[in-house]
């Protein structure tokens, strides 16, 4: 049998001999076998929908047990019967399990609809924000463009008003040098003066300044007693008078000759 091992057999090779996990008495029916499937994290540890398959279970095994012999026809009829009610209850208990199951599957795909329109409101705002953004730069570009316009306008008119009667103003020369911020020290670009493209017009180009050879010249040129300073030390003022009396203003440095002392 199993629970035997062979007289012929390798020493080092044999391994521990079958042995069965429970051994069931004959006419008996454990329950704790009817829980066999329930393992940890599936139907472990028992909750209330495991308690109610326990009870279910003991209540059919109770009504297998109340079941009457089949030994006359009054009895096969009755087991019939019972057998019939049986039927009926059990679908009505699985009709209820399919219902409990759709509606937490309703609620669910609620949830999930819910969290889609959460996201697409999402998205949807983000969209608009864009669209906003873009539409309120187009508008102030356009703003802008027709403030530009409008100072153009403005400046036109302004001209016209000017010469309303259509007389030409001569140039006045001395106003226009008078005035620092007239056109002769302070052109505007608009009338096509742009002061920073002549800017090395304006820098001093001198041989004896940019050239070694200019500025030998030069250092030839300058006069000795510029290049050689003579410095003379000054000389100590004196603070004692003729008399031997100590002026003011050297009371204090001989104090400190005399406290150095």
């Amino acid at each position: 049998t199993l629970g035997t091992q062979t007289d012929y057999r390798d020493g080092e090779a044999q391994t521990d001999p079958y042995s069965p996990e429970y051994v069931v008495r004959s006419s008996s029916v454990p329950e704790i076998l009817t829980l066999a499937t329930l393992t940890w994290g599936r139907g472990l540890p028992a909750g209330q929908a495991e308690m109610e398959i326990i009870d279910r279970i003991r209540e059919k095994r109770a009504w297998e047990a109340a079941l009457p012999p089949m030994d006359s026809p009054s009895n096969i009829a009755k087991r019939l019967k019972m057998m019939e009610a049986m039927e009926r209850k059990e679908w009505a208990y699985r009709e209820e399990e399919i219902d409990k199951l759709q509606k937490v599957q309703l609620e669910v795909f609620k949830k999930l609809l819910q969290r889609r329109e959460e996201n697409q409101n999402e998205l949807n705002a983000v969209r608009l924000y864009n669209q906003w953004q873009n539409h309120r730069k187009v508008k102030d570009e356009k703003i802008r463009k027709i403030q530009r316009d409008c100072a153009l306008m403005l400046r036109k008119l302004i001209a016209k008003r000017k010469n309303l009667m259509g007389k030409l103003e001569r140039r006045d020369i001395i106003k226009e040098y008078n005035d620092f911020s007239s056109q002769t020290y302070a052109p505007l670009s608009r009338i096509g003066f742009f002061p920073d493209s002549n800017s090395d017009h304006y820098a001093v180009k001198n041989f004896y300044l940019n050239t070694l050879a200019g500025l030998c010249e030069l250092e030839k040129s300058v006069l000795g007693s510029v290049s050689q300073l003579k410095i003379k030390a000054p000389k100590p003022k004196c603070t004692i008078t003729k008399t031997g009396y100590i002026k003011k203003s050297g009371r204090l440095d001989a104090v400190l000759a005399q406290v150095h002392q």
